[in-house]
């Protein structure tokens, strides 16, 4: 019989059976109609139950047969113990699920490689410099030079970062034009053909439309945005959009030359490209002093040194002076794209995962706790098995398949808590401004990876207690209170820091400001500004109306390495400039300590505020008014400013970030020929009389637009929001540490909790004896969880130890609290310490419940 038959006969085992039934009632009748008396025909044939059983065998797979039956029974031991069960499956279903969603997370971000054609080829170039800065970009000039010295041996490929821009599509006459963000790069004209991309529709440009600064207003868009913008309507070909101006880009007239493949969605991670332009087609194309082009190589087998060595000298003669001088070139693996995302968030991931990981072992030890118990509850029935001929081999086949089971079903539980999880997560670091969006797609790699690690779990938890059960209990109990320790340990700096930071002041008052970033489809004279800034003063519930470059914590920054103080050489340390209009200080609440504010005729250059930190950094901590200062680089060089007033230290770009020498500079500037200078965009900063400033956000929107015609709001956010924004990724490690946090203290009790259980009830008749010789309760207590309690105050010592040696490896996450804080080592201990006297009151109970006299009487 084939191979196939037998284990197709295992799952029709009835219909076997009662095939050799009848073939051996056929033997017999014809042994009858020869005349031979039944019972003799009968007892010459011998027992009907060995021959169908020695039968069975050669019409099954056997070891199939046995592993249904043992799935079958396993099931039913599971159905006959549905508390535990339920307690153990939930158990392992949150661990796994927790696991597998960091998987999913870090495989989004870290591992999943770009849908072009040979990914693993791609790398990017990046350097650091002096004192760890590091960079991973080249202006458009340094980028053409390496280009030409590398062409012919190394595909050299410029990507900008994925900026989000203002649109505006043309519509045909008679409709309204809709302005829109979407998320722009400027690449090579040579990506998609070196990336192995094919047009879904009409065509991609090439090399060729990317050698002329400003020649080719074309673009092409992703096929999501087509999708989602378009509903995959062909007739998108042709159609022109105005892209908005953005850190000096000038509005151009974009036309659409076509779709890239489904797939693609630029080389971001983390982020996803709604529309690609030539790289000549970007403002900075003319600006040296700005960096904003990626290097990305696909590189051969031994050209990295080369290249090194040719990097290196282009930076050495760099256009961009702040990138002077290089000290090492590095060419990293780029198959998952670049990323800030990947940059903020990849520490914070491998540390979540680490924690996890630990809950997974904590669950684990908790299930084979609960196994041991059950094991040792099933003794009768294992020595039955072992003295009806069962193999030690047989038994534990039979211990593991039920913990694959119970491991099994728990994936299903994990599987729907990642399916949720995953997305929620990502929701938590997303924000409107800044929109995060990772491809969470299930393929072969996640679904193998949960299978092992669901397979891994079953196996241990069957294995642990099937070979060493009372004595691995109570190590399994210091395992679960170290790793118990160290994932409270992490969780406690994680909320400490968020606590800390969100409650860092930025030293301004936050309270009732709105900020409202706003563009013209044009530049426009200052005066229009001002007539914007006028009329919204005029809405009711508005109390003051200024101008600003950005609001404060945007994460925005104009930084220039070098000025030069009343005439001198250029200093060595970098100021912060910030342009802005009369009363934005007093709209912010920020101090004067010397000096005055701008007055309505002051321009830029000329007139300047500092803060106390330029003051202590470039005036000696003197009193600033009166000195002048100069920039020395970009559009600042030559222009001179005398300081006219000294205000209190604020917060500029950054909550984590120390504070920086700022110079506040008037919001109207002057050009090279010395005429006002007209503006394209700004942020109207707004203090409301009424405590929710968002209540009129609609009515102040409405009013930009209606007070100018071109002027149109791009954003609006309060103040609060922004600088909630600051402390997104803390927040998300708070949330994330605490939830885990709690898990791992729930698993350590729940598994303190039935190994005491189990101790008491192996221990009732000893324990009714003690009672009844009157030995005192606090004794039997002690006796009860001494050795369990031994157990988690050894795994805590052993988990601050550890907190000790891994404490370095998270101190880059950390904000105003440092490892080594008798808090932070605290906190674990105790919280550890106060779980295990509460799991182990229950057990004591019972312990001193028993009743010596009935417990006697049963024995």
């Amino acid at each position: 019989m084939s191979a196939w038959s037998r284990i197709a006969n295992v799952f029709r085992s009835e219909t076997v059976m009662r095939d050799l039934d009848e073939e051996f009632e056929s033997h017999i009748h014809e042994a009858v109609e020869e005349g031979r008396d039944p019972a003799v025909a009968r007892k010459a044939f011998g027992s009907t139950l060995l021959y169908r059983e020695a039968s069975r065998d050669l019409l099954i797979a056997v070891w199939l047969d046995s592993l249904r039956a043992d799935i079958v029974f396993g099931w039913r031991q599971l159905m006959k113990r549905k508390v535990t069960s339920t307690a153990a499956v939930l158990s392992l279903a949150l661990a796994i699920g927790a696991c597998m969603t960091a998987f999913r997370l870090i495989d989004a971000l870290l591992l999943r490689h770009l849908p072009i054609a040979e990914p693993q080829r791609l790398y990017a170039l990046s350097w650091r410099g002096p004192g760890g800065s590091a960079w991973s970009a080249l202006g458009y000039a340094d980028f053409t030079r390496l280009r030409g010295l590398v062409k012919g041996q190394v595909d050299l490929i410029g990507i900008s970062s994925a900026d989000r821009m203002d649109l505006t599509w043309r519509l045909p006459a008679g409709l309204a034009e809709a302005l829109e963000k979407v998320e722009v790069q400027f690449v090579s004209g040579r990506m998609f053909a070196s990336f192995g991309l094919r047009p879904a529709l009409g065509r991609l440009f090439t090399e060729d439309e990317d050698l002329e600064p400003r020649a080719h207003p074309i673009a092409v868009l992703s096929y999501d945005y087509w999708t989602r913008r378009f509903a995959r309507d062909p007739n998108v070909i042709g159609r022109s959009f105005e892209m908005g101006r953005k850190y000096g880009i000038g509005n151009d007239l974009f036309e659409i030359v076509g779709v890239v493949g489904k797939g693609f969605t630029g080389t971001v991670s983390g982020r996803e490209t709604d529309i690609f332009a030539p790289s000549t087609m970007s403002a900075f194309v003319n600006r040296p002093e700005a960096a904003w082009l990626t290097p990305y190589l696909l590189l051969s087998p031994g050209s990295q040194e080369r290249l090194r060595a040719v990097t290196t000298r282009v930076l050495e003669h760099s256009a961009t002076p702040w990138m002077k001088p290089p000290v090492a070139v590095f060419v990293e693996p780029a198959a998952a794209g670049v990323s800030g995302v990947r940059r903020d968030y990849r520490e914070p991931l491998i540390a979540l995962s680490v924690m996890v990981t630990l809950v997974l072992l904590i669950a684990c030890a908790n299930v084979a706790n609960l196994m041991t118990a059950q094991r040792a509850a099933r003794m009768h029935e294992m020595a039955l098995r072992v003295s009806i001929g069962a193999s030690k081999w047989r038994l534990l086949q039979l211990v593991l398949v039920e913990s694959t089971l119970l491991a099994l079903i728990a994936a299903v539980g994990a599987a729907l808590f990642t399916w949720w999880s995953a997305p929620f997560v990502i929701s938590r670091i997303d924000s409107p401004g800044n929109p995060v969006r990772f491809s969470l797609d299930i393929d072969w790699r996640i679904l193998a990876v949960g299978l092992s690690v669901t397979l891994l779990v079953g196996i241990f938890c069957g294995l642990a207690p099937a070979k060493a059960p009372r004595r691995l209990m109570y190590i399994l109990i210091a395992a679960q209170a170290a790793f118990g320790c160290l994932v409270l340990f992490v969780a406690g700096l994680f909320a400490a820091t968020f606590e800390r930071l969100s409650h860092q002041s930025p030293g301004f008052s936050e309270e009732r400001l709105l900020n409202i970033d706003t563009t013209a489809e044009r530049a426009q004279p200052p005066v229009f500004w001002d007539q914007v800034a006028e009329h919204l003063r005029t809405v009711p519930g508005v109390e003051t109306v200024t101008l600003a470059d950005w609001p404060p914590l945007d994460g925005y920054s104009y930084k220039f390495n070098a000025i030069s103080i009343d005439g001198g050489p250029p200093t060595a340390v970098s100021a912060a400039f910030m342009n802005i209009s009369p009363g934005w200080l007093d709209a912010m609440k920020i101090p004067f300590i010397a000096g005055r504010d701008f007055r309505r005729e002051d321009k830029s250059p000329g007139v300047a505020i500092v803060n106390q930190a330029f003051a202590r950094q470039f005036f000696n901590g003197e009193n600033p008014i009166g000195r002048w200062f100069a920039g020395t680089q970009a559009y600042l060089q030559g222009q001179r400013f005398q300081v006219v007033g000294l205000v209190r230290d604020v917060r500029y770009r950054s909550l984590r970030e120390g504070v920086l020498p700022v110079a506040y500079t008037p919001f109207h500037r002057l050009d090279a020929k010395g005429a006002v200078e007209d503006l394209v965009d700004g942020t109207f900063t707004i203090r409301a009389s009424t405590a929710d400033p968002m209540a009129l956000a609609s009515t102040l929107r409405r009013e930009v637009t209606t007070s100018r015609p071109g002027f149109r709001v791009t954003n609006l956010r309060s103040e609060r929001e922004i600088i909630e924004s600051q402390t997104v990724r803390e927040r998300l490690l708070a949330m994330l540490g605490l939830f885990f946090g709690a898990v791992a203290l729930l698993l350590a009790g729940v598994g303190l909790y039935g190994v005491l259980h189990y101790s008491v009830l192996q221990r009732r008749r000893e324990i009714g004896i003690r009672l009844a010789l009157g030995e005192p309760g606090g004794e039997i207590a002690a006796r009860v969880t001494a050795l369990a309690l031994a157990m988690v105050v050894i795994g805590a010592l052993v988990g601050l130890a550890l907190d000790a040696a891994l404490a370095r490896y998270i101190e880059s996450l950390l904000y105003g609290v440092t490892p080594t804080e008798w808090r932070a080592t605290a906190f674990p201990l105790l919280t550890l310490l106060a779980t295990a006297m509460l799991a182990a009151l229950p057990t004591v109970v019972r312990a001193l419940g028993i009743n010596p006299a009935g417990l006697l009487r049963t024995e």
